[in-house]
């Protein structure tokens, strides 16, 4: 679904538009001229994205670069099938903190075999392991052309998640994962590497960063004055409370 000239959503599932299977993260693509640029891979919804980016006019084998969020199922788990299917000059991206969950593949630390416990995820799933090409560090920039990311290290909702600030074209995005949502919402989860404190001060942290469109990972998408919803959670967060749950 085109956005903008040069921004699309390609994929997501029940907590999105739904343009593909149920469980998958919102899937965004970004069209920087010379390459497409993809953040997240949802979950294992892997084809109807690539064929979601066709319907689009968009070549898959033009993205050469694949940036994660963090390494939960929802916007991880098809990342092998992204690199398969997307060619072996796909680089994919992730912050240096949760790279070699990924390589290894490990459920336990991404909370995916408690989440299968109940039910969450079907218990059939296998997260098959993927290598990374690139991990990421804070403040961590990429360019392409016009355009310019700036990797954000946003502990909180997990350790090592990312939100990716992207600038083009005189337009600015925040790509903001699981970490903010439209309406100020979060995900704080009973896990292990979620943190209260650390979700306030990352979130404190990112009115730092100018932006105009907020890109999250679930729900609607903000393209002007996307700060906003961020303010709404870091006033949430300095009143001593908790913003409100997306689930």
């Amino acid at each position: 679904m085109k956005i903008n000239e040069h921004l699309y959503i390609v994929g997501g599932g029940d907590y999105g538009y739904n343009l593909s299977n149920r469980l998958d993260s919102n899937s965004y693509v970004i069209d920087t001229g010379d390459e497409l640029w993809m953040v997240d891979a949802g979950f294992d919804g892997g084809h109807r994205v690539i064929d979601n980016m066709k319907a689009d006019g968009l070549d898959p084998g033009r993205v050469t670069r694949l940036f994660v969020t963090h390494y939960h199922a929802d916007h991880a788990g098809a990342l092998a099938y992204m690199r398969t299917t997307i060619g072996d000059h796909l680089q994919i991206a992730i912050s240096e903190l949760e790279a070699p969950a990924i390589r290894e593949a490990d459920e336990d630390i991404i909370g995916l075999t408690w989440a299968k416990s109940f039910g969450f995820y079907p218990d059939d799933f296998v997260w098959e392991p993927c290598e990374i090409d690139v991990e990421l560090t804070h403040n961590q920039i990429v360019k392409q052309g016009d355009f310019e990311l700036t990797a954000v290290l946003t502990n909180g909702h997990c350790n090592g998640h990312m939100n990716f600030l992207v600038s083009g074209e005189g337009k600015s995005y925040l790509f903001s994962g699981d970490h903010v949502f439209w309406g100020g919402k979060i995900i704080l989860q009973n896990v292990a590497d979620s943190s209260v404190q650390d979700y306030a001060a990352s979130m404190n942290k990112l009115l730092e960063y100018e932006f105009q469109a907020l890109m999250p990972g679930h729900l609607n998408f903000s393209l002007e004055n996307g700060r906003r919803h961020v303010q709404s959670a870091a006033d949430q967060f300095n009143r001593i409370g908790l913003p409100p749950s997306l689930l």
